[in-house]
């Protein structure tokens, strides 16, 4: 327990050092593999903001975790390629989904939400590194489906997400995420006024870069759960 609370302090430490506004960052918590019992430890740290991104894996440990005291104040996120098929098995246990990456599955999710009378607080995921691997909207479909993705009534669309190649190059990693803060200052100047608040971005390999390139939401999962 005493070496699962030094890394989330060290990590915590690192948010401080590494951005220029550290009370605006939230760690994810990506568990991936383990199981509800093998998180417990972690859980009882304090730990309370989980990433997935398997629709069956967040409704097994959902309902695993749901008896324990502190279930309720749990926030999932959904941050994997999400099939249309599967939002109805998730609308109601997230609390953000970072991956809405077509007009489609857009549509779908408002219409889920819609049906719970909820509204869903999304992220558009955007494949600013070219990468045909990476999952996301190159920027000008985006841009294109942008009219349409506003007008729907039961999404807020919060923020951007992307994920950099796997890499060593720093410069490479820095150069996406400075990518993606900058198209987030532009749609904010043309379609949004302003409320593109949220930058996910940065996991195990790369998150001091994406912190200093303006990340606020970084997705960890080897880095905590090792």
């Amino acid at each position: 327990m005493k070496q699962i609370e030094e890394r989330i302090k060290e990590i915590y430490e690192e948010v401080k050092q590494y951005s220029p506004y550290p009370e605006k960052v939230k760690v994810i918590a990506v568990s991936k593999y383990l199981t509800a019992q093998e998180m417990l430890p972690y859980l009882e740290t304090g730990i309370i903001t989980l990433g997935e991104n398997r629709v069956q894996v967040i409704q097994e440990k959902y309902e695993e975790l749901s008896t324990y005291p502190f279930a309720k104040s749990l926030e999932w996120h959904f941050i994997g390629n999400l099939q249309k098929n599967k939002v109805k098995y998730i609308a109601d246990k997230v609390s953000m989904i970072h991956s809405v990456n077509k007009l489609s599955l857009a549509e779908e999710i408002n219409k889920k939400m819609e049906a719970l009378g909820k509204k869903m607080p999304v992220l558009i995921e955007v494949n600013v590194s070219g990468e045909e691997s990476k999952e996301g909207y190159e920027v000008l479909e985006a841009e294109k489906d942008l009219p349409k993705l506003l007008n729907l009534k039961n999404i807020s669309i919060c923020g951007l997400m992307t994920m950099a190649p796997f890499t060593e190059d720093i410069e490479e990693q820095r150069r996406v995420f400075h990518k993606l803060r900058t198209l987030k200052e532009d749609w904010n100047e043309k379609y949004f006024q302003g409320s593109l608040t949220e930058l996910s971005m940065g996991m195990s390999n790369d998150y001091k870069i994406a912190l200093q390139e303006g990340a606020t939401m970084i997705r960890l999962g080897r880095k905590i759960f090792y």
